[in-house]
């Protein structure tokens, strides 16, 4: 196989140590291999740095090891013509005697013969704002189990308050939950507290409060409680930080929330994972295929099988398909039409996974082009139809039912 690239490395990365190769290939077909550790601390990394530039290597490969490759690739980032992170899937080794020598020889080896493509590492400014947006996501996930862990002491005490109450969490559910802390157990005084629609409800709350709530269910809640404004404070502030960051790509901030389903928090999760820039991804289907919204592919034989979809950044998944159940609740907006076409005969699960690709494959083309969304309506579907074949096949279609129906043209 020809080699396309003459100076490469090749780094094989573990916590504590990084193994290099180097392969230079002279005019004589030659190539010369050097290889050697070193350590991951700052001090490693910059004898890593300084003995690859006087090897006079031009690419760097570099397997995607769980976190251990960020440091590596951060302390070399800008001082080498091509830096690459390579998926691991890609770079397997052939079965045989298996060393950290030979695993960082042969990534030189595929890189320097085309084997491998690198894959998507944003700038520095977007990794920023994908670490606070992503630990964001996870404080809100804690959120949501603390209330849950706060309904289940409930239902251990016989409190029924969300067989009553639509949530267990609101301005009148915590100041019940915080007097019932606080030693008050009479339903009548708590059901009392009852605010807005609620008070409506005050009969059914006195019921619901004929429980035996005792201290260790204080002291839980209490906890939970706490724990829940403390997570509050936090998303708060992680919040306000990243509102901040996102000022600089404001104008595709803009174009994002242009799209139906497409809140503010989602256009932030959006441009943190796959950033503004659309050249990285050369066409919309590269970037939904990335993203794990695209149908994967499955051929043997010469049949073609399902595949589900793809792997990919799961953290934009999940704000794409929020993004998408939100646009199918729209009324008269071409993704609310396109969700029930699909949902009646691939099901709501499918018909969701639809719509988030096709929010992401107009997300490539507003951002590429700068433009602001435009949506189709809901009738898109239905005007790409040819009349005379649409009611011929309503006509079959009322003749099964045992109707007769006869066909006549109309003045437009």
């Amino acid at each position: 196989m020809r080699r396309i690239r003459n100076r490469v490395a090749g780094l094989d990365v573990h916590r504590d140590t990084v193994v290099a190769c180097c392969q230079v290939a002279h005019p004589n077909q030659s190539v010369e291999v050097t290889k050697q550790s070193f350590s991951t601390t700052s001090k490693g990394l910059g004898e890593l740095a300084t003995w690859l530039r006087d090897a006079g290597v031009e690419t760097v490969a570099m397997e995607a090891t769980g976190v251990y490759w960020k440091p590596v690739y951060y302390s070399l980032e800008g001082l080498f013509e091509d830096l690459w992170l390579c998926n691991a899937q890609h770079v397997k080794n052939v079965p045989g005697r298996k060393t950290d020598l030979a695993d960082a020889e042969w990534l030189a080896d595929v890189a320097a013969h085309g084997m491998v493509r690198p894959s998507f590492v944003p700038p520095p400014e977007i990794r920023e704002l994908r670490e606070l947006t992503r630990y964001r996501k996870t404080q809100v996930q804690a959120r949501a189990k603390e209330i849950q862990r706060l309904e289940k002491c409930l239902q251990d005490a016989g409190i029924k308050l969300t067989s009553v109450a639509s949530r267990v969490w609101s301005m009148s559910s915590r100041e019940m939950i915080e007097a019932m802390i606080d030693g008050e157990r009479d339903p009548k005084a708590l059901a009392a507290m009852a605010k807005s629609r609620l008070r409506a409800k005050i009969p059914a709350l006195e019921e619901a409060f004929s429980g035996h709530f005792g201290a260790h269910h204080a002291t839980v809640c209490r906890q939970v409680i706490e724990h829940i404004d403390f997570l509050d404070r936090s998303i708060a502030t992680l919040s306000a930080d990243i509102t901040e960051r996102v000022c600089p790509f404001e104008p595709a901030f803009i174009i994002l929330c242009s799209i139906p389903g497409v809140s503010e928090r989602t256009a932030e999760v959006m441009i943190a994972e796959m950033g503004v820039d659309m050249t990285r991804f050369p066409t919309a289907g590269q970037l939904c295929a990335w993203a794990g919204v695209a149908p994967a592919s499955h051929e043997s034989a010469g049949k073609r099988r399902p595949a589900g979809t793809r792997q990919g950044s799961t953290s934009l998944q999940i704000a794409l398909v929020e993004a998408a159940k939100a646009a199918s609740r729209t009324k008269g907006t071409h993704y609310s039409a396109q969700y029930s076409r699909l949902a009646k005969r691939r099901g709501a699960n499918r018909a969701t996974v639809a719509v988030a690709h096709s929010i992401l494959d107009v997300a490539w083309h507003l951002l590429t082009n700068g433009t602001l969304y435009n949506d189709p309506g809901a009738q898109f579907f239905e005007s790409r139809h040819d009349p005379e074949v649409e009611a011929k096949r309503l006509q079959r279609k009322i003749e099964a039912l045992g109707f007769e129906v006869n066909l006549t043209h109309t003045a437009a």
